[in-house]
């Protein structure tokens, strides 16, 4: 437990590290462009999280720690929008179209509504 725990730390931090650095990249090459830190974030996460799915679907002996290093740590500080991705796309590959679809409506229209109630408490 504690190598796993280890592995996400490490992960996280780099992750957390890559996040920043995309973003200051991304502000010195287009600055004022709406916020495409993020979403430049959020793409190449998606884009990473497909890959290590697919990695650890076609070879399973994969270890867990790396797993969690590279999935829970890197991309989780990284960015969770590529877990929401996975999340939805396994929905609807389990054939539960309508599950992934309430999903994402519920995850978007919740999350801005917590994001408002959250500021409008500090205001």
């Amino acid at each position: 437990m504690i190598k796993l725990c280890m592995a996400v730390m490490l992960g996280g931090a780099l992750g957390a590290l890559a996040r920043f650095g995309v973003a200051q990249w991304s502000m010195a090459h287009w600055p004022k462009l709406f916020p495409l830190p993020t979403l430049l974030v959020n793409l190449l996460g998606c884009l990473l999280i497909g890959v290590l799915y697919g990695l650890w679907l076609e070879r399973p002996e994969l270890s867990p720690v790396l797993r969690q290093l590279l999935v829970t740590g890197l991309l989780g500080a990284f960015t969770t929008f590529s877990t929401f991705s996975l999340d939805t796309l396994r929905l609807l590959e389990n054939g539960e179209g309508l599950l992934a679809l309430g999903y994402v409506l519920l995850s978007v229209c919740l999350g801005l509504l917590a994001t408002w109630a959250g500021l409008s408490l500090t205001r």
